[in-house]
């Protein structure tokens, strides 16, 4: 028999089940690595919504890792999971499934895509926070090498500077092309120390490697630039071309710069070694872009996101002066073309290299270096090495 008072009705947003994912949250919050299938605490129910699955699971990893500054646990269960991939997703066992949408989830179950994707949101946010002035040298920037930045007005005061404190060897103009991660370091070396390229009858150096680093190089290259699709997908398109990607062919390149120039002004260097002395410069640190397998694969996942946040001049800026610091510093396996497309690199590189040789240029160190060079402990891409390292650099480049 009724008692005529009103009674409290069970809320779909106050259950076990949500009070369940309450309790997590806060454990997540306090540092606690507990799986949620092993979870049974309860907290009061804020609604029924808490952060996404991605995001919880991506936090307990951190935690699991060492002590994680509360700004970047806030961070990480406000990120969105930007790219292809599913939204955010319900826990199993604090909701019920619905007649629509993805089904709720054990966030132990989740692909480390899943979770790379969370990562890498904000990792991208700490890169350009950590870009700040730095992405954009002007006038009064430090300057690597160049004292007293204050004192100059622009890139010639800069160069000036330079050519000053230097020593002055005799000077030969060039231009150096080719491989992008060996050419683009070891340009800006030169122009540091007052040899920058350029003007009347320079001599083009084209600059190239074994056959199967060029291949990781032109890869390389545009992940951090144009963007580009998983590393296999990728290979598997170029190995169908029987060629080598545009960016590294030093044949295609010497030929192209042979009718602008002269055969005579066209060296092809298969030493980066070699190419002070070309220059007229004395000999320089060994330097290049080359980044570990995984270093490279979360290069590409980061890159679209920054392209988000940033205008292309200003992402590219971000990438050389922030993330390609950050993945150089963390060492890792390298990565190489692997063994099923070892016919092709082997076949590409002897054309080139006796094209080369039939056309005449000069060719500067053995042009069997061309060849591809089987090397011990190499790797490929994988999901699970990027959210390694995007998890190591989340709590290595937050300020606690």
């Amino acid at each position: 028999m009724s008692d005529g008072l009103p009674h409290p009705v069970a809320s779909a947003e106050d259950t076990p089940g949500i009070r369940r994912a309450w309790g997590w949250l806060a454990h997540l919050s306090d540092g606690g690595t507990t799986p949620w299938r092993d979870w049974a605490g309860e907290a009061a129910s804020r609604g029924r919504y808490v952060p996404g699955a991605q995001q919880l699971e991506t936090l307990r990893r951190l935690n699991l890792r060492g002590a994680v500054p509360a700004a970047l646990a806030r961070r990480v269960l406000e990120a969105s999971a930007p790219g292809r991939g599913r939204p955010d997703l319900e826990l199993a066992g604090a909701v019920d499934r619905q007649p629509f949408g993805p089904p709720p989830v054990d966030p132990a179950d989740l692909p480390d895509d899943e979770l790379v994707r969370v990562a890498v949101s904000v990792l991208a946010d700490l890169v350009v926070e950590a870009g700040g002035m730095a992405a954009w040298p002007g006038p009064g920037a430090a300057v690597p090498g160049v004292p007293h930045p204050h004192r100059l007005v622009g890139p010639a005061a800069v160069l000036g500077a330079v050519r000053r404190r230097l020593p002055q060897p005799r000077s030969r103009r060039y231009r150096l092309v080719g491989d992008p991660l060996l050419a683009d370091p070891l340009r800006e070396q030169l122009v540091a120390r007052g040899r920058p390229p350029g003007g009347s009858g320079s001599r083009v150096l084209v600059l190239g490697d074994d056959a199967g680093s060029l291949v990781v190089d032109a890869w390389t290259h545009r992940t951090l630039t144009d963007g580009a699709p998983p590393w296999r997908d990728w290979l598997r398109s170029r190995a169908r071309g029987r060629t080598l990607p545009g960016r590294v062919d030093v044949l295609r390149a010497a030929r192209a710069w042979q009718d602008r120039v002269g055969r005579d002004r066209v060296h092809v260097v298969l030493d980066p070694a070699l190419v002070p002395r070309l220059v007229g410069v004395p000999a320089v640190p060994p330097v290049t872009g080359r980044l570990s397998a995984d270093a490279a694969e979360l290069a590409r996942r980061v890159g679209p996101v920054l392209g988000l946040l940033a205008v292309p001049e200003r992402k590219q800026a971000l990438v050389r002066t922030v993330l390609l610091p950050w993945l150089g510093d963390h060492d890792g396996p390298p990565l190489a073309v692997p063994p099923e497309h070892a016919d092709w690199l082997q076949g590409t590189a002897e054309r080139v290299r006796d094209a080369l040789l039939r056309d005449g240029y000069a060719v500067h160190g053995d042009p069997d270096r061309l060849l591809p060079v089987e090397r011990p402990g190499v790797s490929q891409p994988s999901d699970a090495g990027a959210l390694e390292l995007a998890l190591r650099l989340l709590l290595e480049k937050t300020t606690p």
